[in-house]
């Protein structure tokens, strides 16, 4: 309850001083937040900045530091790639040379019996094409090779071949009958082919067909020889007869150079997380340590303003609140409608408020 009133004109005139005084209070307080909280965000937006450039200035000069070890890494790399690469070629060379070496004296004799048997069918008056594998396969085959051989040949002349033919005639009019025709034709040119050359050939130099087999099968024996040295030499894992230490001790230092290169990246970026990051940081942080400073201050002393400014409204409020709301309500705590009742007391139209008040609204029609 408010204190007891003795004069409404000075009560009234107190009360728009009070409200008043509680307006400016919570204009200075609604002022006070708005530039207390534009510094937060700048002093926010400042520390921000200060990590954001921390964190740029880290990343950019850990990547330059990986970028300049990686580039060495890679030249070694490249140097152990091509020195790889050379063994290798020494490799493949020393195993070459070392077949023609063990296989020199096969090779030689193979030689030899291909002399001796063109020499043989010259000598005899046999026609050259009869040493080959061909011939052998269709009349004489020692091998499977040369079974095969007989049998894709036939297979070709005496199944390909006829219907081929026979598929070529147009389908309107292929009849049954022109396939026998057409084996029995191709069974009288092929096998007719066939057999003219074994009697004349065959019949007549069987003798020496024998022994040129007799030399292809050694030949092949010889061949069989050579491909079983060649891929034992190929398998075989015992590399000291090639010469390679060179290049094995030349692979081995540039390994250990990329050892020691990437030792020396990890604790050159170990010694930068540890040490140099810090010292980049509290370089950034001092740069920007004035600024950041003058904000944090300035901030410091809204909030303390904001925080004093609040009291004093409350304050305010509740004295408002305890003196003139009790008296007049809510709705006339308004400096325009107090100055009203202040005129209306003043011209005697009411003796006290409650009259006052009725008279207002009575003009307002309220």
């Amino acid at each position: 309850m408010g204190p007891e009133i003795t004069n409404y004109s000075t009560f009234l005139s107190d009360a728009i001083k009070a409200v008043e005084e509680l307006n400016r209070s919570k204009k200075a307080c609604d002022e006070l937040a708005i530039e207390e909280r534009r510094t937060e965000q700048e002093l926010e937006k400042q520390r921000q900045a200060v990590e954001d450039a921390i964190n740029q200035t880290v990343r950019k000069r850990r990547e330059d530091i990986s970028a300049s070890y990686d580039k060495e890494i890679k030249a070694e790399q490249e140097r152990l790639r091509k020195i790889r690469a050379k063994r290798e070629k020494a490799k493949n060379q020393g195993i070459k040379e070392r077949i023609a070496e063990e296989t020199q004296v096969l090779r030689e004799q193979n030689q030899e019996l291909s002399a001796q048997l063109k020499t043989l069918f010259k000598q005899n008056g046999v026609p050259g094409f009869c040493k080959t594998t061909w011939f052998y396969a269709m009349y004489m085959p020692g091998s499977i090779k040369e079974l095969g051989l007989l049998l894709l040949s036939f297979g070709i002349c005496f199944l390909a071949i006829p219907c081929s033919i026979y598929w070529f005639i147009p389908e309107i009019n292929r009849k049954s009958w022109m396939l026998i025709i057409i084996y029995l034709i191709v069974i009288l040119i092929f096998g007719g082919l066939y057999v003219t050359v074994g009697n004349k050939i065959k019949v007549h130099h069987l003798a020496v067909l024998k022994q040129g087999k007799d030399i292809r099968s050694l030949i092949r024996s010889n061949n069989r020889k050579i491909r079983v040295i060649t891929t034992s030499i190929r398998k075989d894992r015992n590399e000291s007869l090639y010469n390679l230490e060179k290049y094995d001790d030349e692979i081995s230092q540039i390994e250990q150079e990329l050892q020691q290169i990437s030792n020396q990246k990890n604790e050159a970026l170990n010694t930068f997380n540890t040490v140099t990051r810090t010292i980049i940081s509290d370089e950034i942080i001092n740069n920007s340590k004035d600024s950041i400073q003058a904000l944090e201050e300035e901030h410091a002393r809204l909030e303390t303003r904001l925080k004093e400014t609040q009291i004093h409204a409350k304050e305010q409020a509740l004295l408002v609140t305890n003196q003139y709301e009790t008296y007049l309500g809510k709705e006339f705590l308004q400096t325009d409608r107090l100055s009203e009742l202040a005129k209306i007391i003043r011209s005697e139209q009411a003796s006290n408020l409650s009259e006052a008040i009725t008279v207002y609204r009575s003009q307002r029609n309220l």
